[in-house]
């Protein structure tokens, strides 16, 4: 079990210290920047098929979003806390500011622990995924408007043996790379989310340089 510990929190520090990320051009897309909390497991929405836990427990967890219905782009869809960068504004700093008006979860700078790969979407995006450390994470107050449900995802989640699914990607343009899914619970996350859950696994939980921008994306992602 990987712990929400300062010893976890060294560790993914380091790792991404010492990671090759690859910036990605914008080319005509716009850039955004998205949060990929660490937080402690407890308290959240159920995922279906995981343990229900009333009490909270010291494992490690990523702090997900559902999008809710009435949103005009990825309603309903597993997403991390993030949007658009602002001019002039970093993507450290655009994360920590979606983090804290999504979830109410308010992080300094030191909370930052670095960067994975820049992840292209269908829908137009280039998004920095920004790994921050969350700690326990326990007073959320999440924006109605910009999030149906909060979920906290155990990292060791992310090391099932079915994990990642792989499939021939939905009208697909030559080179795409097959779709993405990570399995959840009964359930599965699709690219880009899943890209990012993918990263995350390979490169601070198991060590491997393993790169996703490749990855296709399904048809429902694309708008």
């Amino acid at each position: 079990m990987h712990l929400a510990d300062d010893a976890f929190r060294d560790h993914l520090r380091q790792g991404l210290s010492q990671a090759r990320v690859t910036p990605c051009a914008l080319e005509g897309r716009r850039h955004a920047a998205v949060a990929v909390p660490v937080v402690e497991a407890g308290h959240g929405a159920e995922i279906p098929g995981l343990p229900h836990h009333d009490a909270w427990r010291p494992e490690a967890a990523l702090l997900l979003t559902r999008r809710p219905l009435h949103l005009a782009r990825h309603p309903g869809q597993w997403a991390w806390p993030g949007g658009r960068c602002e001019p002039g504004e970093s993507a450290e700093a655009a994360a920590l500011r979606e983090l804290r008006e999504e979830t109410g979860l308010v992080l300094g700078e030191d909370a930052v622990l670095g960067r994975l790969d820049d992840v292209p979407t269908r829908s137009g995006f280039v998004i920095t995924p920004v790994v921050v450390w969350g700690g326990a994470a326990r007073a959320l107050a999440p924006d109605p408007q910009e999030v149906a449900s909060l979920h906290r995802l155990p990292v060791s989640e992310l090391l099932r043996a079915d994990a990642p699914m792989l499939d021939a990607a939905e009208g697909a343009a030559a080179g795409d790379g097959p779709v993405l899914r990570m399995p959840v619970g009964e359930a599965w996350i699709a690219a880009p989310t899943a890209s990012v859950l993918y990263q995350f696994r390979e490169w601070l939980l198991l060590g491997r340089p393993t790169r996703v921008a490749h990855f296709g994306q399904p048809a429902f992602a694309w708008r």
